[in-house]
């Protein structure tokens, strides 16, 4: 499954790098806290967080994740879009919780 039908099927807003949605999506990750991010997530995760600052876009690039999902409809700083547009590194906002961003994902990956 790629970026573009994740982001269709959830209705999520694009924020930028609309060049990357083939990205395919490998698994995902949930979590605020960047060191964990770090420690635990692995390549191809899509990795739905709350936090908007641009090291989210450092982390993501690192570990060469798929795309960000930023939950519960919190937009990016100037910053954070303008280092994703560097990085190429898709990101997307829902409008719902982690929570149920998660939940939709994991359906759509079980459904296939």
């Amino acid at each position: 499954m790629d970026l573009e039908f994740i982001v269709n099927k959830l209705n999520l807003k694009l924020i930028c790098c609309e060049g990357n949605l083939k990205r395919e999506v490998l698994g995902g990750y949930v979590g605020d806290l960047l060191s964990d991010v770090m420690a635990n997530s692995k390549k191809g995760d899509v990795w739905v967080t709350r936090q908007i600052h641009q090291n989210i876009v450092a982390v993501a690039s690192l570990k060469e994740h798929a795309g960000i999902i930023l939950v519960q409809g919190v937009s990016p700083e100037k910053d954070t879009i303008e280092k994703a547009s560097k990085e190429g590194i898709p990101v997307m906002i829902s409008k719902v919780s982690a929570f149920e961003t998660v939940g939709k994902i994991y359906q759509l990956v079980n459904s296939k």
